[in-house]
């Protein structure tokens, strides 16, 4: 069966303010969807992978895009912590949600937190010289890129490959068995707010090599795995040819 064509629309959390009681039911909500979806082990393999193959030594430079809470991006530091000691972790969302207690766990691994609020367009649009940008050994994200427009996606995709080595995405799949798992979400005793982003955003996911269309390979040869990861997610990594 040929699955239809990505139909992007607006998510209820994200027109949320941060301290609206629906927004805080959403945040605490979308952990327990990542659990159910595996999400931190689905990243941190890919990661794993990628740093193995990588002739990178010393701390590791990592950001984040759409980290929301950060509460993912410190499973996966927990995960990754033995055999990278020291990391500098940058989280960027365009909301401050990062609970100080986040950010004295991240300590206790070792890693240093570093906080980036900035729309994300706002961050791909900088110029190289700001405070905005850098490079980074390795950018991830996850449930974040379904979010963006064909021409949007195109661009902040762009952004990504000119500043890092290695670019790790986990994305909704959009496909029958994902979207009916989106509709069982009432078993997991989610919002209503929840259940209809969960919905919008499988139609919004993606399928077979659309992220690859997409992506950038100018400047720089480029190793690219894209396809689907556990049972409703969409795995996209792509590494410099001379970083692995």
């Amino acid at each position: 069966m040929t699955s239809p064509p990505r139909t992007v629309r607006p998510e209820i959390l994200d027109e949320l303010p941060p301290t609206d009681a629906r927004a805080i039911r959403s945040r605490r909500d979308l952990r327990r969807v990542n659990r159910v979806m595996g999400s931190c082990g689905i990243l941190s393999r890919a990661m794993r992978r990628a740093l193995a193959s990588s002739s990178r030594h010393g701390p590791l430079r990592i950001l984040e895009l759409g980290a929301g809470d950060g509460s993912l991006a410190l499973h996966i530091a927990a995960r990754l912590a033995p055999a990278w000691p020291a990391a500098e972790l940058t989280l960027l969302d365009r909301q401050p949600l990062i609970p100080e207690t986040t950010g004295i766990a991240f300590a206790h691994l070792g890693w240093t937190l570093r906080l980036l609020t900035v729309d994300v367009l706002e961050w791909a649009r900088a110029p190289t010289q700001r405070q905005l940008t850098g490079r980074w050994d390795l950018i991830l994200t996850n449930l974040f890129l379904h979010h963006f427009e064909a021409d949007a996606l195109r661009e902040l995709l762009s952004a990504v490959a000119d500043r890092c080595d290695i670019f790790i995405a986990c994305e909704p799949r959009r496909s029958l068995p994902a979207l009916l798992g989106s509709r069982l979400l009432p078993a997991l005793v989610v919002s209503r707010d929840t259940l209809h982003d969960a919905v919008v955003s499988v139609r919004a996911g993606f399928r077979g090599q659309e992220l690859s269309d997409v992506w950038p390979a100018r400047g720089a040869a480029w190793v690219v795995e894209e396809r689907p990861a556990g049972l409703f997610s969409h795995l996209f990594a792509a590494a410099r040819g001379d970083a692995v």
